[in-house]
């Protein structure tokens, strides 16, 4: 059992024991709504970092959402542990009436019965927002159980005055990647006279499944997979041909040509985002949120942005995440909550989110069609994210909750990175008994 299940099972269970919620979705009942009152102020938890820009234009949000409506809305910014803090709120009978998280969190607020299900044809403006969106808010049971607000994708950051000062190209394939990795590790970009430099900057910690959530684009990219999937079910294709191809071509980067920059395997994000900041690694798959802490941080004609080359195969491919606005449990403003989500996903509720080309964004890229990307930013590189999204983008795997699965995931392929005497194959096979066992569990295994 994961680390993270460890630490949330017990308070699920204590969730459902207080509150009684039981599940609203995946075959249960949804729980009985209590009086409703249409004018009740509404409680917004968002998972971002206090006294941010990104909580201002939350607040912003909120406050023209109120203007629009009439309806009182106050907003809360959480970045360390939200989800055990969300539960504890569940268990307390405190839960807020509306979450903005990961799309990724979706399974687990299922299972656990915290969201209600969402009739897409009922949501205002719901036929303006793309279907690959709407993918994101879909449970195993193939129904709704959030709005989606926003969305992204994923591409590599590279320093590209090292990169002309090693005389290489833009990378085309992951031979040209590698190459250019190396160059960063061994020809000294920074002309400093030392060897601290280096390649890769990967945040391979298994907190929160962050190696997994790494490797996810390279493994799709190299034809490897998670599951196979047929009618709903799913068969693990973790430890096939392609899928342990692609570890071992990450592990060699680690312990073969000694790219990555050290401290990888406990690295999260907040951590490595320095990393490649403060000179000390060059290239950094990573998301478009990150542009503007770069360009004050670094400068923005020190780097640039590209998609990752396609895999060996020829197939591109980028995980697909994003926030949905997930309508919580218990609410007393039902009709509140989906005013809310439909004032989200307008026009002005994009716009407001997209804070144009600041880091107060809470919109990477609009899920709603009427809304034209250049018109709101007038830097060009989110352009690269957006096609990125729309031509290669691939939501995690919609098993009923993705997280077990996500972190036994992280803790193998970490296993393998961090041992450079593993044996990739050994790993990834134990990995797939795991997720048979799961997929057992959640009652989807093929």
């Amino acid at each position: 059992m994961s680390d993270l299940r460890r630490a949330t099972r017990p308070v699920s269970l204590l969730v459902a024991a207080l509150i009684g919620l039981g599940s609203a979705g995946c075959g249960g009942s949804a729980p009985a709504a209590p009086d409703q009152d249409a004018k009740a102020p509404l409680q917004i938890w968002i998972r971002k970092p206090p006294g941010s820009p990104t909580e201002k234009t939350a607040k912003a949000l909120a406050a023209d959402f109120t203007k629009a409506t009439g309806i009182e809305a106050t907003v809360t910014a959480i970045f360390e542990d939200f989800e055990t803090k969300l539960q504890q709120a569940a268990a307390g009978k405190q839960l807020p009436d509306i979450v903005l998280n990961d799309t990724a969190q979706l399974g687990s607020l299922v299972k656990q019965g915290l969201v209600r299900e969402v009739n897409r044809e009922s949501v205002a403006g719901g036929d303006q927002v793309a279907d690959l969106a709407w993918h994101a808010t879909r449970g195993a049971d193939g129904k709704s159980y959030a709005v989606p607000f926003s969305a992204q994708s994923f591409a590599l950051f590279i320093r590209k005055d090292w990169r002309e000062k090693v005389g290489a190209g833009q990378p085309r394939t992951w031979a040209e990647l590698d190459a250019l990795a190396t160059a960063f590790t061994t020809k000294d970009p920074d002309g400093n006279g030392q060897a601290d430099t280096h390649g890769y900057v990967i945040p391979g910690s298994t907190k929160r499944g962050y190696m997994a959530w790494y490797a996810s684009g390279f493994l799709w990219a190299n034809g490897g997979d998670f599951f196979t999937e047929k009618d709903g079910r799913f068969a693990p294709a973790v430890a096939d041909a392609k899928s342990v191809a692609t570890v071992d071509w990450l592990k060699a980067q680690f312990c073969t040509a000694k790219t990555v920059a050290p401290g990888a395997v406990t690295m999260e994000t907040t951590q490595a985002h320095p990393v490649f900041e403060g000179g000390k690694a060059g290239i950094y798959l990573t998301g478009p949120y990150n542009m503007a802490r770069f360009d004050k941080n670094l400068g923005a004609d020190k780097y640039e942005v590209i998609p990752a080359p396609k895999g060996p195969d020829g197939k591109q491919a980028s995980l697909a995440e994003g926030e949905n606005v997930y309508l919580m449990a218990g609410s007393k403003n039902q009709a509140g909550q989906q005013k809310f989500a439909e004032f989200a996903i307008s026009a002005p509720g994009q716009t407001i989110g997209m804070a144009g080309d600041t880091d107060g964004n809470i919109v990477r890229l609009p899920v709603n069609s009427a809304v034209k990307l250049s018109e709101v930013r007038k830097d060009a590189r989110w352009q690269i994210f957006d096609d990125v999204y729309r031509t290669a983008g691939r939501y995690s795997p919609a098993v009923p909750d993705w997280t077990p699965f996500r972190q036994a995931a992280a803790e193998a392929i970490n296993a393998v990175v961090a041992d450079c005497g593993s044996d990739t194959k050994s790993h990834l096979d134990k990995l797939a008994e795991t997720f048979a066992a799961e997929l057992l569990r959640q009652g989807v295994a093929a």
